[in-house]
């Protein structure tokens, strides 16, 4: 499985975290495992610290972020943000621009053009700031 693609499974799992209850993500990623495909390793890593780091991503995209809060974001723009952030600050194979730029992506295929320029934005401002 090619990495974007793992990054597409943290994207699903991610999403998924923002409707359901945070203390059932195992079960999450067991129901997606039997009825999608198998998890990789990658996403399951992606998607755990999306969650036990999302009151400082929330922080991270409120700072940059002009106008709109965190609360008022689309859940989509909200989890392509999570795994973007997570891998810009966890993990050091993952070069900014990589994770950048298939944010962008991840939004242009399941968002809009308007979160795609959005996410540009505060991912761009991120990763200036570092």
């Amino acid at each position: 499985m090619k990495r974007s693609e793992m990054r597409e499974q943290a994207f699903f799992l991610t999403f998924e975290t923002l409707f359901d209850n945070l203390s059932q993500l195992d079960e999450l990623i067991e129901l997606y495992s039997e009825n999608v495909t198998p998890v990789s390793q990658y996403a399951q890593e992606i998607c755990k610290g999306t969650v036990e780091n999302r009151d400082s991503f929330n922080e991270t995209i409120n700072s940059f972020s002009k106008g709109w809060k965190v609360s008022r974001l689309p859940k989509t723009t909200l989890a392509i943000l999570y795994v973007a952030i997570y891998e810009m600050k966890y993990v050091d194979s993952v070069p900014d621009s990589v994770a950048i730029n298939e944010a962008v992506e991840l939004a242009k295929k399941y968002s809009s053009s308007d979160d795609a320029s959005y996410i540009n934005g505060i991912l761009g401002a991120l990763a200036r700031s570092n």
